[in-house]
């Protein structure tokens, strides 16, 4: 057995200890049938003692001097003695202590029964309580809810009268929105119009604008002022029609006061009428003079304007006169077209 292995040391202590439990538990062999739980106490201290090597392994060092080794073997078997005495002392203390902690049980047992039942008794109170409260909760929510559905009930009343009322007040206000919209909807029209018409009015007065300056720029243009060999040559030709018109015009007046110093000197039969048509003719060679003389002025003009570049532009529609109209006709101040429509 491993209990043999232990220190010879140690031994008188548990004889003396072997000894003392022996004498003073000797008459308790009559309690024997009451000790039959002790059977199992050699169990628990073998478990206790193949448990217990894992605490004292530093205390097997003093096993291995050979001065164990070498005891005789009388000390060997006293030493078996005295163990199993320490053993029937241990199962005698074991058997006490099972039955002090049996009492010990007994008494938690009932301690624990009365705490129960004091428990349980705690608990119907407060189960009773509670329900006492709850009972009382309930007649409270009862007497809130019935409060509450009273007040929701008034809340609703309240608020189908006010929904009643801003549906009023929505179609009166969708009214006299509508009228709003329809008033601004109009006067945007009439400003849309007047804007339009506004716009219309500013473009027929930018287009007269630029027709203005267009005819500005044709009322002063210049079509063949970067042709000044042309306009001497109409100089020319124009300086010699007017001094051959002078000279028609001198023929005219020499020959109509020669007829009317004829008239004066001869004497004609005013029967036959030939007073009355030598009048005539002289009238018309005063009417041709007064032709002559107003191209004469014609001349002059078309002189002038031949000076500052400006001769050969219509006087009806600003536009140039064609270069063979000039040539064919001095002076002239028309084109072809306007002077048709004239």
């Amino acid at each position: 057995m491993p209990s043999t292995v232990k220190p010879t040391k140690k031994a008188p202590a548990k004889k003396v200890a072997a000894k003392k439990t022996v004498v003073k538990h000797a008459p308790t062999k009559k309690v024997a049938p009451k000790r039959a739980p002790a059977k199992k106490a050699p169990a628990k201290r073998a478990a206790a003692h193949n448990s217990a090597p894992k605490r004292p392994l530093a205390k097997k060092a003093p096993a291995k001097k050979p001065t164990a080794q070498k005891a005789p073997a009388k000390k060997a078997v006293k030493k078996v003695t005295t163990l199993s005495a320490a053993q029937k002392s241990a199962a005698a203390k074991k058997a006490v202590a099972l039955r002090a902690k049996a009492a010990a049980a007994l008494k938690l047992q009932k301690e624990r029964e009365a705490k129960s039942k004091a428990a349980a008794k705690a608990k119907a109170v407060a189960t009773k309580a509670k329900a006492v409260s709850a009972a009382k909760a309930k007649k409270e929510r009862d007497a809130r809810a019935k409060v509450a559905l009273k007040e929701r009930e008034v809340q609703r009343k309240a608020r189908e009268k006010a929904a009643i009322e801003a549906k009023k007040q929505r179609e009166i206000d969708a009214k006299r929105k509508a009228i709003e919209n329809e008033k601004l909807r109009k006067l945007r029209e009439i400003e849309k119009r007047n804007q339009d018409e506004l716009k219309r009015q500013e473009r027929r007065d930018a287009e007269e604008r630029k027709r203005q300056e267009a005819l500005e720029r044709k009322m002063h243009s210049k079509p063949y002022g970067d042709d000044p060999e042309f306009l001497e040559e109409l100089r020319v030709l124009l300086l010699e029609t007017r001094a051959a018109t002078n000279v028609d015009i001198a023929i005219m007046d020499s020959e109509a006061d020669e007829m009317l110093v004829d008239r004066e000197r001869l004497e004609y039969d005013d029967e036959d009428g030939s007073s009355v048509a030598s009048d005539i003719q002289r009238d018309q060679k005063k009417d041709l003079a007064s032709v002559l003389r107003l191209k004469v002025d014609e001349i002059d003009v078309a002189l002038s304007r031949i000076a500052d570049g400006s001769y050969g532009r219509c006087d009806e529609c600003y536009e140039p006169i064609s270069k063979a109209r000039l040539l064919a006709q001095l002076p002239v101040f028309m084109c072809v077209s306007c002077r048709a429509s004239v």
